[in-house]
């Protein structure tokens, strides 16, 4: 008798599953969850212009993304992310960057000579600098959003003249 109950529950668990794994986030509920999750990492206390977040969502699952250096910093964002209304998984892929004191002189100078070039401070204007300065071992990467090419490629030549710097790669988007 228990033989006769155990197929139709197995197949009923089995559909349960395929249909929850078929459930599709609307537009308008990837829209939600992009600005919570965009604003929920803006809003973390230790993030600073020496770390890049980036994230992706693909229905109720959030892939985070970028380099930080705090290992703090890298679980608290996954920690925020998870407790956003709708979001089911969080797949945390946050680089910490290695602790280096020769990284960390080399962000001080890239810093001052690129938020101290006058024609470059309106970018230092915003709590959240648009300008994000990753560097790793050495090798720079400029991420973030600027208003012209012009301005792009001052920041890539600037970033290119601090002395320590082995490269710099320029991910700078130009807003349109």
């Amino acid at each position: 008798m228990n033989r006769r109950f155990a197929l139709p529950l197995v197949v009923l668990g089995t559909l349960t599953l395929a249909s929850f794994a078929q459930r599709e986030a609307s537009p308008a509920a990837v829209a939600r969850i992009q600005k919570e999750v965009r604003h929920e990492l803006v809003m973390l206390p230790y993030l600073t212009v020496f770390d890049n977040l980036a994230f992706q969502v693909n229905g109720y699952d959030v892939t985070l993304m970028g380099q930080v250096t705090n290992p703090t910093l890298k679980s608290d964002a996954g920690n925020v992310v998870k407790k956003i209304e709708g979001v089911e998984k969080v797949d945390n892929q946050i680089e910490v960057l290695p602790a280096s004191p020769i990284d960390d002189g080399l962000r001080r100078r890239l810093y001052l000579t690129i938020y101290g070039y006058p024609p470059l401070q309106k970018y230092a204007m915003p709590v959240l600098k648009p300008i994000r300065i990753v560097v790793k071992n050495g090798n720079v990467t400029l991420e973030g959003v600027v208003d012209s090419d012009a301005d792009k490629n001052l920041v890539g030549i600037r970033a290119r003249g601090v002395s320590g710097t082995f490269s710099v790669t320029n991910n700078l988007a130009v807003a349109k």
